[in-house]
């Protein structure tokens, strides 16, 4: 049998090698979910035109393109920098809200800098904090999204949307 003391050092040794571990996973997977949210918010082709849909064309979270019918180019429209030229009220609010988590997240990477000078505990609070404030976002703009009732006829955009599905 070990002596206490010598047993107590071995399990500290093993709790911080673990503990560092997670940490260094958990930075991996922050970053991961960082790509994946700057990804939605430029990804301008989210849903496109396919075989059976009745006109070409694509949209993103905020910019669209829709063809004529006659020929191979698209009108396309849009900008995060000119909010009036966003399809409808429920991508403006969807965009602001994926813009938030994105800023968030990017936060969030940055306060593990925060390692080297504060409580490890600490960083762990404030970085787990600031990413479910950020999911919280996401899910907003996804039941934003989910929950659009301006399909009038006269919206392309609609269109393209609803044929997909």
């Amino acid at each position: 049998m070990l002596p206490a003391q010598e047993a107590a050092k071995i399990y500290h040794t093993n709790y911080v090698r673990n503990s560092r571990a997670i940490g260094v996973l958990w930075a991996i997977f922050t970053i991961c979910f960082a790509i994946v949210n700057v990804v939605c918010f430029i990804q301008p082709y989210w849903i496109g035109d396919g075989v059976d849909t009745p006109q070409a064309g694509y949209f993103g979270l905020f910019h669209y393109c829709i063809g004529n019918g006659l020929s191979r180019e698209l009108t396309c429209r849009g900008s995060f920098t000119d909010f009036s030229s966003i399809a409808s009220g429920a991508f403006k609010a969807a965009s602001f809200f994926i813009a938030m988590s994105m800023a968030l997240i990017m936060g969030c990477i940055a306060c593990f800098a925060l390692f080297f000078f504060c409580n490890t505990a600490t960083v762990y609070k404030i970085c787990g904090w600031v990413q479910l404030t950020s999911a919280k976002e996401e899910i907003k703009s996804m039941r934003i999204l989910a929950y659009d009732e301006d399909r009038s006829e006269d919206n392309k955009v609609s269109q393209l949307k609803e044929t997909e599905f």
